[in-house]
Order: C-alpha cells, then structure tokens, then sequence
C-alpha cells in the first residue's frame, strides 16, 4: 500500500510492521430503544510516545435501527502480557439518533505466533 492511503496521522508504511486486531461490543444505551452495537477493526501502526508507543485506532460500528456510530482517537501506552502486550481503550462513540455508547476494550496480543 503507497504511503498515506490509509489517511492516519503518520505515514503508512510499504509493509505492516506492529498492528493489533480489535473487536468487541460497545454497553448497551440507555435510549427509549436499548440496544449495542459491535466493532472489529486493525489498529493503525505503533506511534512513537517517549519510549513507548499508542496506536489509532478508528471504527464504525455495526448498523442497527437505521443508525451506526464511529470513533477515532488512541490507546493506552503497552500493558505486558508475559513477552508480548496489549492496549486498552476506554471511551465513548460518536452520537447518532441522539444517543453515543460507552466502551472498554483491550486490543488482542500483538503478533500472537511469531517468535
């Protein structure tokens, strides 16, 4: 993929490097009509941040009752999971039909069967 395609904050590079897989639901709303939604996504590649690093992440939501939600921002810095780690995002999507959901969602282990 040429630089730039994917439209994140830094420059896409030729190969994916360091990606995290994403998915779950996001709470249930407390609207008139209560219902969630679902979300699976990739993380952006890893941003740099001191001697760490976040990832972006962006999504849609799932379609239910003529609407869906988006979100775009960061995760945590790395939380070790023996030799490999995993982030953790915790917000609010976008609002749609008059209502946003709440979530909290870790990414999944980063290269889950390489050395």
């Amino acid at each position: 993929m040429p630089n730039n395609v994917c439209n994140c904050r830094v420059p896409c590079p030729d190969k994916q490097l360091h990606v995290h897989e994403l998915q779950g639901s996001v709470e249930i709303s407390p609207c008139p009509s209560p219902h969630n939604h679902r979300c699976a996504t990739v993380t952006g590649e890893a941003i740099p941040t001191g001697s760490s690093h976040v990832h972006e992440v962006t999504f849609r939501t799932d379609y239910y009752d003529d609407h869906y939600h988006e979100y775009t921002g960061t995760t945590s810095k790395p939380i070790k999971i023996g030799n490999r780690h995993v982030h953790y995002l915790n917000s609010v999507t976008s609002v749609e039909d008059g209502h946003r959901h709440r979530f909290n969602l870790t990414t999944f282990i980063e290269n889950p069967i390489g050395q």
